[in-house]
């Protein structure tokens, strides 16, 4: 499983000064010279200067070979959050012994031929494309994604624009239709709405714990046909007919309706982000797929052919003209996308 870079990198300043502190800590045995400490303390806030030759220093050797404190930062770079939040006292000396395990491997590997192995060398060059890949990315994306881009995308998508609809409503969901008009006829006679979604909804997780809460939800956050029944309802409405979803019939109450406010700048920063770095990336890759001949093979080997057929012509070869939903919805009664209840 690989590991997500944190948004947040550790501070290169915190690792220095540990192992500024190991590289020197010899020389405290010293006898340190009398000077008058009003002299010597630094100022409040005054940089301190770092000595080009401890800056990159030796923290660990495996036969000789130097590990340097360039390779604990880079590897400090790709710790997961709780890792990284992890004392430097701990956390250094942790980074510094996988790294000399990692060396120790690599030569015993060594030792064996593995880099001769032709499976290997595939594998070798595999990570060495990757590698390229990604840092040609990263510097043609990079540069591009600053605050003034992300600002300027907050302001074209939220900056004085009306906030979205939003409706607090709950529900009952059942398998049949039939059920779902008798429950609306004992509710219309005074029937508590929470009592009967914990006894007769199919949809357990709401109605165990909220009575078929559904909480607050925009319209894109349901199915189509379920959105379109709680929208046009008003506050502390019954609806007068089942809604039919591929979940079954709902009977649903809207309890509140709201106006939602733009959201802060900072809660939606990185969501931001990541969708200029996606949208930067695509564009990077079609300018370089643009400037390469590109020939594609069917699994049989014949040429696949680059012309696209139009949405007549697909649908009459059984094809839907309309690409499918990557993901549905949610919907109120779906199972969770991991299985959960």
């Amino acid at each position: 499983m690989r590991l997500f870079r944190p948004a947040a990198a550790l501070s290169a300043a915190v690792l220095l000064a540990s192992a500024s502190t190991f590289a020197l800590a010899p020389a405290a045995h010293a006898a340190p010279a009398k000077k008058d400490a009003a002299t010597t303390a630094p100022a409040a806030g005054a940089p301190v200067a770092v000595d080009p030759k401890t800056a990159n220093p030796v923290v660990a050797s495996v036969n000789g070979d130097p590990i340097r404190l360039d390779r604990v930062r880079a590897a400090a770079q790709a710790l997961p959050d709780d890792m990284r939040g992890m004392p430097p006292q701990m956390l250094f000396p942790m980074i510094v012994n996988q790294l000399v395990d990692q060396k120790a491997l690599l030569i015993e590997a060594q030792k064996e031929g593995l880099q001769k192995d032709p499976d290997v060398q595939k594998t070798m060059q595999g990570a060495a494309d990757q590698a390229l890949q990604n840092v040609y990315l990263s510097r043609a994306v990079g540069p591009q994604i600053n605050d003034d881009a992300i600002q300027a995308a907050y302001a074209k998508q939220y900056a004085g624009k009306p906030g979205e609809k939003e409706v607090h409503a709950r529900h009952i969901l059942v398998a049949d239709e039939k059920t779902a008009n008798d429950i609306i006829k004992q509710l219309k006679h005074g029937a508590d709405f929470a009592t009967l979604a914990k006894q007769d909804s199919t949809d357990k997780g709401s109605a165990a714990t909220g009575g078929g809460d559904l909480g607050w939800f925009k319209q894109g956050d349901m199915l189509p046909e379920f959105s379109a029944a709680a929208f046009a309802m008003n506050k502390g409405q019954i609806s007068d007919k089942p809604i039919h979803t591929r979940y079954g019939w709902h009977v649903i109450q809207v309890l509140d309706t709201r106006t939602s406010t733009p959201p802060a700048f900072a809660t939606v920063h990185d969501q931001i982000r990541q969708k200029l770095i996606q949208q930067d990336v695509r564009v990077v890759v079609d300018k370089a797929v643009a400037q390469v001949k590109v020939v594609r093979y069917n699994p049989d080997g014949t040429p696949v052919s680059d012309k696209v057929p139009p949405p007549a012509a697909a649908s009459a070869a059984g094809q839907s003209p309309v690409p499918a939903q990557a993901a549905a919805p949610a919907t109120p009664g779906a199972p969770p996308a991991n299985g959960n209840d």
